[in-house]
């Protein structure tokens, strides 16, 4: 867990976030604004393709169990620290001696989750932050301590380890510190224009435009200043 959420209550339920909103939040501060202040969303054929893998993943039906493993889909986490709410697409329970009990199992268990993705891995961390706030809502609900999860992307159908190290979870923690202050001044970051835009569902009720090249100097002398 990081550093000062610890056994601290910050949030009370009305003030709950999407923990979903942090994926948006790294891809775009205006993206998320815009879906989870204002209200607005807008389907494109990625997110479409999102949507059905995760209605899949959310299946909450399904329970599997492999051996030791038990398979949980679409299970419901919250972190009172962060003020976050959420479902995880899966979280693999494994038998450990150094885990917790778990209701209706014998022995003792911990956890991983598991994040399903439409595409493929990326290079911003918007994916893994998403799974850390995960993990880190997991192990205040369990008590317990989650050093890795894993994501799996469609377009590739590969599965990837991601670590959650301190640096990932402080910024999981700073994040959400954000979004609340946003949220609780109603207040939506202004458009910025970057090449993730053309992938964005949003780009035709955003507007964002490109900066002109006198613009583009006047910003560059003013980081030198």
């Amino acid at each position: 867990m990081a550093e000062g959420l610890k056994n601290i209550l910050m949030y009370a339920e009305d003030d709950y976030l999407m923990l979903s909103g942090i994926q948006h939040f790294c891809f775009c501060r205006r993206q998320w604004g815009l879906i989870h202040i204002a209200g607005i969303w807008q389907e494109n054929y990625l997110t479409a393709d999102g949507e059905m893998m995760h209605k899949r993943a959310h299946d909450e039906s399904i329970r599997e169990r492999r051996g030791d493993t038990i398979l949980v889909r679409g299970l419901t986490v919250r972190s009172n620290a962060l003020g976050i709410v959420g479902q995880c697409d899966v979280v693999e329970f494994h038998q450990s001696a150094s885990g917790h009990p778990l209701v209706g199992e014998d022995g003792l268990w911990s956890e991983n989750p598991v994040e399903y993705k439409h595409g493929r891995s990326k290079t911003i961390d918007a994916d893994r932050l998403q799974l850390a706030a995960q993990a880190m809502c997991l192990e205040e609900m369990f008590g317990t301590s989650i050093p890795y999860g894993f994501l799996y992307y469609g377009e590739t159908r590969s599965r990837e380890r991601v670590e959650l190290g301190q640096d990932l979870r402080d910024t999981v923690a700073n994040d959400f510190a954000e979004m609340h202050k946003y949220y609780q001044d109603n207040w939506i970051p202004k458009a910025k224009y970057k090449k993730c835009c053309k992938a964005c569902s949003l780009k035709d009720i955003c507007m964002p435009k490109k900066r002109s090249v006198e613009n583009y100097i006047d910003d560059a002398l003013g980081d030198m200043s």
